[in-house]
């Protein structure tokens, strides 16, 4: 099965270009764009991972090595199309136009997170393993029956295939014909499983057979194939040719989260030494070198411009009103609940005592 769907890529681990391939760019202002934010997220996520151990946010879910699976498909996007994130994805989220600062109080456990820029449509990440798919296999299917050309991507792990979701959502939009991208990003572990225990297929993509849509593997560190495959499945959604299913080939570093030890269910050394040859930032300056694109003063620049960025959302969102508690009852059901209304009549009056 795996022979049936092979996984693409357009540069390999030290930057060449892969003979026979087709639809690398030949914009180097595009790869470029590339460089900047895949260097952006990647200091945004180590200083996330920083201000979660000094206690300054909440639990945070890194995502360092999977950058280029999210750069590639995010910036594939058209400005007024969907995205449905994962708790992984804020990296896809920020490239696509999210308030960094929200994004960080979203992992300050805040409700204002939720909320993205004007105009941008942006579900909220998703907490609950796979219960995004069928939300964006809805939003898409909406958008065909409006009239539009917009389309969805939908992000999920290796772990959501396994979920009731996943199938509901393939099953639905493949009837329909939306015009949705599921994106797997297979980072071979969900959590603390890894992939040979948590199925018995050899691919993800391979799953594509049972709804009759398309079924792509690809190189997810290489952010060109990444961003090709991607851009071929929305073209096809929006033409009306449905969804497509890519599964995007990865490697997390580190943590599930930053409450989790991944030393107790994997070798970290082999983490560590997967770095030198498959991580997508090396690759691409791999890639830039062979182009004679590369300059040391313009990644200092990058770096630079992103610690200042993130600084500046840091602040902002460290100045932010503090929060009510008494949140916590509302924005559940339509009219409080005698259940918790009594809860939060309690909480204020202890409150008040205090």
């Amino acid at each position: 099965m795996e022979s049936q769907f092979p996984i693409n890529r357009i540069i390999d681990e030290n930057g060449n270009e892969i003979s026979g391939t087709a639809g690398i760019t030949p914009d180097h202002k595009l790869a470029l764009e590339f460089y900047r934010q895949l260097v952006r997220i990647r200091i945004f996520d180590r200083k996330a991972v920083s201000l979660q151990r000094q206690g300054r946010i909440g639990t945070y879910a890194p995502f360092e090595g999977q950058e280029a699976a999210q750069i590639g498909s995010a910036m594939a996007l058209e400005e007024s199309d969907w995205m449905f994130p994962t708790y992984r994805d804020h990296g896809a989220a920020l490239a696509f136009g999210h308030s960094m600062r929200n994004v960080l109080l979203f992992w300050n456990g805040r409700n204002e997170g939720c909320i993205p820029p004007e105009g941008k449509n942006i579900f909220p990440p998703a907490i609950p393993i796979a219960t995004q798919i069928p939300h964006a296999a809805g939003a898409a299917y909406a958008e065909k029956l409006k009239g539009t050309k917009k389309a969805a991507i939908v992000y999920f792990g290796d772990g959501a295939t396994s979920e009731g979701d996943f199938h509901e959502g393939l099953n639905f939009a493949s009837i329909v014909k939306a015009p949705v991208v599921f994106f797997n990003q297979n980072n071979h572990y969900a959590i603390s499983v890894p992939l040979s225990k948590q199925m018995n297929t050899k691919t993800i993509a391979q799953k594509s057979l049972a709804y009759d849509i398309p079924g792509v593997r690809v190189d997810g560190n290489d952010v060109f194939a990444v961003y090709n495959e991607t851009k071929k499945a929305l073209e096809r959604a929006r033409e009306g040719g449905g969804p497509t299913l890519i599964e995007a080939v990865t490697w997390r570093y580190g943590a599930h989260t930053t409450a989790d030890d991944p030393a107790k269910y994997r070798d970290q050394q082999e983490s560590s030494s997967l770095r030198e040859k498959i991580d997508p930032i090396l690759r691409l300056e791999r890639w830039m070198k062979n182009q004679g694109l590369y300059e040391e003063s313009r990644t200092k620049r990058i770096e630079e411009e992103a610690s200042a960025e993130i600084d500046e959302a840091i602040a902002e969102m460290e100045a932010f009103k503090p929060a009510d508690p008494a949140d916590i009852f509302d924005h559940v059901f339509a009219e409080l609940i005698w259940p918790l209304k009594e809860q939060k009549e309690k909480y204020l009056s202890q409150l008040g005592g205090v």
